[in-house]
């Protein structure tokens, strides 16, 4: 799903919707790099500063969503102490979505922060 518009909504078919904080933050915590459960959890955790802690049936339950969705993808499967442990990646289509959000909020904060003044010099008499 080829994003052009930064500014149209998240959709993948199910609904147009802004999209949430934690699958903003999920899709962060792969874009760099293919990342397993604990450490797409740990991740998600540094980039909201401490604010977001995500539960591991909150976690997973959001990963299935964001395969089925086509955003996410199982990049390796491996037995760790005889459990199956998933690396998960970004699709393109997951790529384009984020950097559409990204994007988006980027623009809503810079005009949020022309309206507040915020970072104006003081006028001089």
């Amino acid at each position: 799903m080829p994003v052009s518009d930064p500014f149209l909504a998240y959709d993948t078919g199910m609904s147009e919707r802004a999209m949430q904080e934690p699958t903003l933050l999920l899709l962060t915590a792969l874009a760099d790099e293919p990342r397993h459960g604990y450490a797409i959890a740990r991740e998600v955790e540094t980039i909201s500063g401490g604010r977001v802690r995500m539960r591991t049936g909150t976690l997973y339950g959001a990963l299935e969503r964001l395969l089925n969705e086509g955003l996410i993808e199982v990049h390796a499967e491996e037995v760790v102490d005889s459990r199956l442990r998933r690396t998960y990646t970004l699709t393109a289509t997951g790529r384009e979505v984020l950097a559409a959000e990204a994007l988006r909020i980027a623009a809503t904060a810079r005009e949020a922060t022309r309206r507040l003044g915020v970072g104006e010099k003081p006028a001089t008499a």
